[in-house]
C-alpha cells in the first residue's frame, strides 16, 4: 500500500512510496465529515500564518478557496509557515488534527537539503506521518524537523498528540507544516471540501473544528534600523534594536510580508520629533511568497534630533487595506 505518494505540495510535492500492512480503522467506509482542529501550535496571524491554500484553479488558472491566488498550480494541502528560521530552532510542535491511528512516518532527512541544493527525488515530503481517522479518511504532515517525530506506525493517537516539530525537510524553500487531507485516496480542501462550489472567503461548510480566517497575504515584521538589512538576516531571525545613535547614517523603516499580488502598495512612514515625517509608497510589480521592502531617509548635518521615533507599514491591495503593522525605536544621543 503506498501511503507516502508523489505529488504537489507545500513547496512543490509531496513524498515517496513507503508501504507499510496496517488494517484500516474500525468504521471504514463511513460518509461522515472529519472534523479538524489546527494541526500546529502556533498562534495564527502572530507567530505563525498560512502560506498557501489548496489550488482549485482549472488547468494552469490559480484560485484558492477564498478567491484569491494564496496557492500554486496543482497545490493539495494547505501550509502552515513559520516567519523565521529562528522559530523553526526554538521548535514549534506539530500536532494530530483528529483521532485515528498512525499508518506511516519518516525522519531522518536533513532540514534544508532542498534549498542547498541536494535532490530529494522520491522524498520531497521529507519527514513525515500519515494518520488514518477511519471512514476513508487520512492526513498528511509533511516537512518536519529531522528527528522529531514523536510516533510511531500502528499508534492510535487524539487529536492534538504531538506528532513532532515544523522543520525544513524534503522539498521545502521555508520552515512549514504541508497538511494534506484526503478522503478514499481524494484530495480534499479543508476549508472548502466541496471542489464544485464557488470560491467564497467565508465558506458555509468546512471540516474545520474552528475555521481559520481567510488571509490571502499579508505583513510579518516591520522594524527600524540604521541600514538596510539583508533579506536571507530578516528570514533567518533578525532581532532589531529598541535604541539605536542619533548620529546614525540613516534611519530605515523595512517590511517582510506574504503572498504579494502585482498592484499591491506596501506604504511605509516615520514620524519623530523636531518634525521629521518620511512616506514612502512601494508598488509591488509581481506575487511572492515572500516579500522584502525598505526605504529610508540619510542622516541630516549634525544628525537626528534624539527622542522616540515612531513608524507605520500598511499593505494594500485594490485600495483596501490588509494588514498594518506599527513599530517604534528611540535615537539615543552618542
Amino acid at each position: 500500500m503506498s501511503l507516502f505518494r508523489p505529488r504537489p505540495c507545500g513547496c512543490r510535492a509531496i513524498l515517496l512510496a513507503l508501504s507499510l500492512g496496517l488494517a484500516a480503522l474500525p468504521g471504514a467506509g463511513l460518509a461522515q465529515d472529519i472534523v479538524l482542529k489546527q494541526p500546529i501550535a502556533c498562534t495564527l496571524g502572530e507567530t505563525c500564518y498560512i502560506q498557501h491554500y489548496v489550488d482549485h484553479g482549472p488547468g494552469p488558472e490559480l484560485r484558492d478557496f477564498g478567491c484569491g491566488t494564496a496557492s500554486y498550480q496543482g497545490h493539495d494541502g494547505t501550509d502552515f509557515a513559520l516567519p523565521t528560521l529562528a522559530a523553526m530552532a526554538a521548535g514549534v510542535d506539530v500536532l494530530a488534527a483528529a483521532p485515528g491511528r498512525v499508518r506511516a512516518i519518516r525522519d531522518g532527512e536533513p532540514d534544508g537539503a532542498f534549498a542547498a541544493g541536494a535532490s530529494v527525488a522520491n522524498k520531497e515530503c521529507g519527514n513525515g506521518v500519515v494518520i488514518d481517522h477511519g471512514g476513508g479518511w487520512q492526513t498528511q504532515y509533511c516537512h518536519l524537523k529531522q528527528g522529531s517525530v514523536a510516533v510511531r506506525p500502528g499508534t492510535k493517537i487524539g487529536a492534538g498528540t504531538r506528532l513532532g516539530q515544523v522543520g525544513l525537510s524534503g522539498k521545502a524553500e521555508f520552515p512549514h507544516l504541508h497538511l494534506a487531507l484526503r478522503h478514499d485516496g481524494v484530495d480534499v480542501d479543508p476549508f472548502q471540501p466541496d471542489p464544485a462550489a464557488a470560491c467564497d472567503p467565508a465558506p458555509r461548510r468546512t471540516l474545520w473544528q474552528d475555521p481559520p480566517a481567510y488571509v490571502g497575504g499579508g505583513l510579518l515584521q516591520v522594524a527600524l534600523t540604521d541600514a538596510p538589512p539583508d533579506f536571507a538576516a530578516v528570514k533567518a531571525g533578525l532581532v532589531p534594536q529598541d535604541v539605536l545613535a542619533a548620529d546614525a547614517a540613516a534611519l530605515v523603516l523595512w517590511a517582510y510580508g506574504f503572498d504579494s499580488r502585482k498592484g499591491d502598495v506596501v506604504r511605509l512612514t516615520i514620524t519623530g520629533p523636531g518634525g521629521f515625517a518620511f512616506a514612502h509608497d512601494a508598488e509591488l510589480e509581481k506575487p511572492q511568497a515572500l516579500f522584502f521592502r525598505y526605504a529610508g531617509k540619510r542622516a541630516p548635518t549634525g544628525g537626528f534630533v534624539p527622542g522616540r521615533y515612531e513608524a507605520t507599514v500598511t499593505h494594500r491591495r485594490d485600495g483596501a487595506e490588509i494588514s498594518r503593522k506599527a513599530v517604534s525605536v528611540t535615537l539615543a544621543a552618542p
